[in-house]
């Protein structure tokens, strides 16, 4: 099974933060519009955000397994034993994954040093990643 470099994953991270900037875009321009023209005040759109964030992730790597990054890319997430993951490890891998991005990147530059180029979110969600060869793609 070929490895999935950290490359690819930026890559792919970088297509759907595109999508969610788009996304992004509608709700702040409804939640303004909602507030009679004037900027929103308080943490609810931030939070809603994050909900909004989580729900695109945990949909995409439920089913199909991929996010549109994940699919432009080849590859898919699925749990140790090559299934497809729970409702339960697609919000550990997203939270995990906050927690990255948070440490300034460093639970991603962990692939760089991991045998099997996991991140944390990979290792505590019991996730990895694996190239798909679309000349035999069996999404479950």
């Amino acid at each position: 099974m070929r490895k999935v470099h950290l490359w690819r994953r930026l890559a792919a991270a970088f297509y759907d933060s595109l999508l969610l900037i788009a996304l992004y875009f509608v709700v702040g321009w409804v939640a303004v519009m909602a507030n009679n023209g004037e900027a929103v005040e308080g943490f609810w759109l931030f939070w809603l955000l994050l909900l909004i964030a989580w729900g695109f992730f945990v949909k995409f790597w439920r089913y199909p397994g991929q996010t549109l990054g994940m699919q432009v890319w080849k590859f898919r997430v699925v749990q140790e034993n090559g299934a497809p993951i729970t409702m339960r490890q697609a919000t550990a891998r997203y939270v995990f994954a906050m927690v990255s991005w948070a440490c300034f990147g460093l639970g991603f530059l962990w692939a760089f040093i991991d045998k099997n180029h996991q991140t944390w979110h990979d290792k505590l969600s019991q996730t990895h990643l694996e190239f798909i060869d679309h000349k035999q793609r069996d999404l479950p």
